[in-house]
C-alpha cells in the first residue's frame, strides 16, 4: 500500500515531469504489483502492465471520469511507457459493459492497405519471400488504435478528450525512468532497432549506447505527434501532418500505406459475442477477434463436466480442457475472420450448445484425440500483446487488448512521429492453400485482401451476473490468449479464486497442432504430468503464458478488487 498525489488537468500541462508529480502525497492510492492478494478500492481500479499507466487511469477516475474515460488515458499512457505493446501505431478490442446492463464493442484492428493482395508476399515458386509477411515494411497495416479510443470515447466517455491525452503528452516530452523492462527489451531487440535509423534515434542514447537503469527516456517525436491527436482528435492522426509524415516514410522505404488509407480507416462499433456459463453471462469480443466465439464455445463444452469434482489442475481436469480447446481451435482455423469480407460465418452454430453436447460427445476421458494436419493447423501469432481492465465507481467496466504484434511490432519507428510500427499483416494466412503440420494455414476467411482485418485472438471479456459486470479479464499471449483467459474465468466460477489467486495460477495450452500441449514450468506435480501423460498427451514445458490484468466488483463487501499479472512487467493494479 503506498500513497500518491492528485494530478490536476493544470500540473498534466506543466514543465514538470508527471512520474515526479505522482510522488506528492495528498490522496491514497492503493496498489499491487502482482500476488495472490489483490488490490482492493472503495471508488475504482485500473490493471495494466504499466504502473504509471494505471495510474494515468485512475487519476482520471478521481478527477470524474468514467471507466471509458479511464481506458482511453491509460491507452496513450501505455504508448509512452510500454512500447512493446502499448501503441498508436498498432490496433486492437475493447469490450464495454456498463452497470445499466449496456454492452458493446469496439474493434479498431488494423487494415490491410489498398494495394495488398492474396498473393503480395509470394514468390514465383508460390513461397513467402523473406518472412515479408512479418518483417519489413510489407508487414505493416494501417493503424487503428488512435481511431478506436476516439470512437469509444465519443460514444460512451464523459471527460474531454483533451485532458485523456494529456497525460501521455506529458510523460513523453518530460520524459519516465528506464526501468528493467525497458532496459532489458530495448537490449534484446537491440539489432532490430538498429536497422532503421529512426528507431535507432528513439531507443539508443545520442552516443549510441544503450539506456541504463535509471536513465530519464525523452520521446520528442512521440510528445508532439499526441499533441496533434490531443487538439485535432482522430483527424491528428489520421489527417495532415501525421498523415502526410506517415505516407511520405512509407513512400520512400518500400511501405504500401497511403494518405488515402488513412483517411478512409474507420474503427467500428460491434455487438458483442454473448454466452452463458453455469448462470454467468459472458460479453467479449466478435469476429475479427476469434476470441469471443472461441471461449464461448469451449466454456460450452466444460459446462457439462463437474469441473469442480475433477479437482483444479488435476490430470482429468487438465485433459478436458486440452481437448475443449483443441475443438474451438480447429473449428477457429476453419470458419474466422473479417466479418466485413466473411459473411456466411457460422458464430451461432459454433456457440450453439447442442453443438457443444456433440463435441463434448466425442472426448474420451482416457484418451487425448488425434490432431490431423489435413485439418486445421495454426499459423503463428505473437504474444507481445498488452492487455488492461478498468472498473469505475459505478460499476462500469472496460476490457481492452491492443497490440503492435511482435514485441516492438514491426521495430520500425515512424519517421520524425516517434511511434512504432506494426507488423500486423502476418497474421493474416500468407500462401493461399496451404495448410501443414509445420504450422502454415491457407484457409480462406482469413486471406489477404485491401482494407481487411487480420483474425486475431484477443480477447477481451467481461463476465457479467444478472446484467450487471461482476469482472473483466483478458490477457496478451498471441494464440495462448483465448486459453488464459477462459482459464481465469473457470479459476473463478469452478473453483472460486478471487481475482489475483485466479491470474496466479498455472496454465496450460493447446491449439490443435502443433499437437501437444504447453505446460508452464514448476506449474503442475511430476504425478500429475505423468497421469496426463499417460492418456496419450505431448507435452512441452515453457516459463510462463500470457500476463492477464483483471478487475472485480466485490459487491457484498462494495469493494473494487484487481491484480496484475506478475508473470510479465511492471504491471500494477491502481485502486482509489
Amino acid at each position: 500500500m503506498s500513497s500518491y498525489g492528485f494530478v490536476s488537468r493544470s500540473l498534466y500541462q506543466s514543465s514538470k515531469a508527471l512520474v515526479l508529480i505522482l510522488s506528492f502525497i495528498l490522496i491514497s492510492v492503493s496498489f499491487s504489483e502482482g500476488g495472490r492478494t489483490p488490490v482492493r478500492a472503495k471508488n475504482g481500479m485500473v490493471s495494466s502492465a504499466s504502473r504509471l499507466a494505471s495510474e494515468v487511469g485512475v487519476e482520471t477516475l478521481k478527477q470524474g471520469g468514467n471507466a471509458v474515460d479511464a481506458a482511453v488515458a491509460t491507452a496513450f499512457a501505455l504508448a509512452v511507457t510500454w512500447p512493446s505493446a502499448g501503441n498508436i501505431g498498432g490496433g486492437g478490442f475493447l469490450v464495454y459493459h456498463g452497470d445499466d446492463g449496456h454492452a458493446t464493442t469496439f474493434d479498431f484492428r488494423e487494415k490491410a492497405p489498398l494495394a495488398a493482395s492474396e498473393s503480395m508476399y509470394l514468390g514465383v515458386d508460390g513461397r513467402v519471400i523473406n518472412n515479408s509477411n512479418h518483417i519489413g515494411m510489407l508487414a505493416i497495416g494501417v493503424p487503428g488504435t488512435v481511431a478506436g479510443l476516439y470512437k469509444a470515447h465519443q460514444e460512451l466517455g464523459s471527460l474531454p478528450w483533451e485532458d485523456l491525452v494529456a497525460p501521455a503528452v506529458a510523460l513523453a516530452r518530460d520524459g519516465i525512468p528506464i526501468n528493467y523492462s525497458l532496459q532489458i527489451g530495448f537490449a534484446r531487440s537491440a539489432n532490430r532497432f538498429r536497422q532503421y535509423p529512426s528507431s535507432a534515434e528513439k531507443f539508443f542514447r545520442a552516443d549510441g549506447s544503450l539506456y541504463e537503469l535509471g536513465d530519464t527516456w525523452l520521446q520528442p517525436d512521440l510528445s508532439h505527434t499526441l499533441e496533434l491527436i490531443q487538439n485535432n482528435g482522430r483527424d491528428g492522426f489520421y489527417k495532415g501532418e501525421n498523415a502526410k509524415k506517415l505516407a511520405d516514410f512509407m513512400a520512400a522505404n518500400g511501405g504500401m500505406i497511403t494518405e488515402e488509407d488513412l483517411e478512409i480507416y474507420e474503427a467500428v462499433e460491434r455487438e458483442p459475442i454473448r454466452g452463458t456459463y453455469r448462470g454467468y453471462e459472458i460479453v467479449s469480443m466478435p469476429p475479427p477477434s476469434s476470441g469471443g466465439t472461441a471461449l464461448v464455445q469451449m466454456l460450452n463444452i466444460l459446462e457439462g463436466y463437474d469441473l469442480a469434482s475433477l479437482g483444479h489442475n488435476s490430470a482429468d481436469y487438465l485433459h478436458v480442457l486440452t481437448e475443449a480447446m483443441r475443438r474451438a481451435y480447429a473449428d477457429r482455423a476453419e470458419h474466422l475472420g473479417d466479418p466485413d469480407f466473411n459473411e456466411s460465418m457460422p458464430l451461432d452454430r459454433l456457440m450453439d450448445k447442442e453443438y457443444a453436447a456433440g463435441l463434448r460427445a466425442s472426448i474420451d476421458m482416457d484418451e487425448k484425440s488425434v490432431s490431423s494436419p489435413s485439418e486445421f493447423a495454426q499459423a503463428y501469432e505473437s504474444e507481445e500483446t498488452t492487455h488492461f481492465s478498468v472498473v469505475d465507481k459505478d460499476g462500469n467496466m472496460v476490457s481492452l487488448t491492443y497490440t503492435l504484434e511482435f514485441g516492438y511490432g514491426s521495430a520500425i519507428v515512424a519517421e520524425g512521429a516517434g511511434y512504432l510500427l506494426n507488423n500486423e499483416l502476418g497474421d493474416f494466412n500468407a500462401v493461399p492453400g496451404l495448410t501443414d503440420i509445420r504450422g502454415n494455414i491457407g484457409t480462406a476467411p482469413n486471406l489477404v485482401a485491401a482494407e481487411k482485418r487480420p483474425l486475431s485472438s484477443m480477447t477481451p471479456t467481461i463476465v457479467a451476473l444478472n446484467g450487471r459486470p461482476l469482472f473483466a479479464t483478458g490477457s496478451p499471449g498471441g494464440k495462448t490468449i483465448i486459453n488464459t483467459v477462459m482459464q481465469t474465468i473457470l479459476n473463478i466460477i469452478d473453483h472460486g479464486f478471487n481475482i489475483a489467486e485466479s491470474i496466479e495460477a498455472p496454465r496450460i495450452h493447446h491449439q490443435w497442432l502443433p499437437d501437444f500441449t504447453s505446460i508452464e514450468s514448476s506449474g503442475f506435480s511430476p504425478d500429475t504430468l505423468r497421469l496426463y501423460a499417460d492418456k496419450g498427451h505431448n507435452t512441452s514445458e515453457r516459463g510462463s503464458q500470457g500476463a492477464a490484468m483483471g478487475v472485480y466488483f466485490n459487491r457484498e463487501e462494495g469493494l473494487f478488487e484487481g491484480s496484475a499479472d506478475s508473470r510479465r512487467g511492471d504491471g500494477a493494479g491502481v485502486g482509489y
